[in-house]
């Protein structure tokens, strides 16, 4: 827990990050699922450690103490103690993005391979998913990261019907895109994520982003899908949105997200030198320093170039139309009341999302109101439920 825990004569081989906002109802359950995995007396017998650091940001409950609180026990009572240490960190600014920056620069271990992160509202399926995530990086060199399956749960609350059979219908269109990265958990090789700078008026879809610079060696080369891994036999479960509000707020959030992830990677990153590129933690940071309105003037041309809020990004509207075309007759049919529904969440969304970029802000996050979603069964069963790539 404290500084002179992280001394040890075994090396720490993975950094973990649990990025916490306002967590207090439901991150004692996915700390309880975490240390459920396998990994960490797996790591120990192979002379390994793995750091877990909570990383709080600008909490205003009880998440930092209660988090506090099961590090403490578990370090003192887990079978497989001697696998991790594990700490917790609270930052006062607000923002995952910030948070996730100081994770990979200066908070995580320095002689870490491979940087893990994850949300704290996320429940783990099955006591292998970590490590299985783990040995597909290890086992294919050409990956850069591994993704598991995210899976939707409904609260107890939430009756089944037609929200949530719209919901599943969207999750198997996103589905059948190739290189889903899902920011909810996903592990990275560190050397490649000290290579990221994620810029603070990025807002969301840091996952895109991120992405976009891992599939294309830094926008070097052609888009290269493999470099995204789905691991077998990993799985989580999240509380998904199926209220009409909650749907709007969250695909107003991820428009926003995208139309800079846009103008950033095609229309700013593209252009620059390729040394500037291959360096490009170095050239953001020095950016955001030098410059530290620079992405919202970028903001501010492209809203002037487009004047049409469907138009913020390519294929903002007909997108799910492009996928369900390349899914087969079945599930086209299937999908097609979804991807109607989808047209016009993402019409409304992206009007909204349109006039607030228009008022010069970027600082958008919505929270939404969670149920105390169960944890799933002590073996993923992939096949029992619809998984999807771009949360919530």
């Amino acid at each position: 827990m404290t500084s002179k825990a992280l001394e040890s004569t075994d090396a720490v081989y993975l950094s973990l990050a649990i990025f916490a906002w306002n967590e207090e109802e439901v991150i004692g359950k996915t700390l309880e699922s975490l240390f459920e995995q396998a990994i960490f007396s797996d790591l120990h017998a192979r002379g390994l450690k793995a750091e877990i650091i909570c990383v709080v940001n600008g909490c205003e409950d009880r998440t930092p103490e209660i988090a506090h609180a099961i590090f403490r026990q578990q370090t003192e009572t887990h079978p497989g103690r001697a696998g991790f240490v594990c700490r917790v960190v609270n930052l006062a600014e607000r923002g995952k993005l910030n948070a996730w920056n100081q994770f990979v620069h200066s908070l995580s271990a320095a002689e870490s391979s491979f940087l893990a992160m994850m949300d704290a509202d996320i429940l783990f399926q099955g006591r292998d998913t970590l490590g299985n995530m783990l040995a597909t990086l290890e086992a294919n060199p050409e990956a850069h990261i591994s993704v598991d399956r995210p899976l939707k749960e409904f609260g107890p609350r939430q009756r089944a019907g037609w929200r949530q059979n719209l919901s599943l219908g969207a999750s198997r269109m996103t589905q059948a895109a190739p290189a889903q990265l899902c920011a909810q958990l996903y592990l990275i090789r560190a050397a490649v994520a000290r290579n990221i700078y994620l810029p603070k008026d990025l807002a969301a879809c840091e996952d895109g982003f991120i992405k976009a610079m891992v599939c294309t060696d830094f926008l070097t080369r052609p888009l290269n899908a493999n470099r995204v891994q789905l691991a077998q036999g990993a799985a989580h479960s999240f509380e998904a949105y199926t209220s009409p509000g909650e749907v709007v707020k969250n695909q107003k959030r991820q428009i926003i997200g995208q139309t800079i992830v846009h103008i950033l990677v095609d229309q700013y990153l593209a252009t620059l030198p390729l040394k500037r590129r291959l360096r490009l933690s170095e050239t953001l940071q020095r950016k955001e320093t030098t410059d530290p309105a620079w992405l919202k003037r970028l903001i501010d041309g492209h809203l002037k170039r487009v004047k049409y809020f469907w138009k913020l990004y390519p294929d903002l509207l007909a997108g799910r139309f492009r996928r369900l075309a390349s899914m087969g007759p079945g599930k086209r049919l299937a999908c097609l009341p979804a991807a109607a529904a989808g047209f016009a969440v993402a019409l409304v969304s992206s009007f909204l999302a349109y006039r607030f970029l228009k008022a010069g802000t970027t600082n958008y996050w919505p929270k939404a109101k969670r149920e105390k979603i169960q944890p799933g069964p002590t073996a993923p069963a992939l096949t029992l439920k619809t998984s999807i790539s771009n949360p919530r």
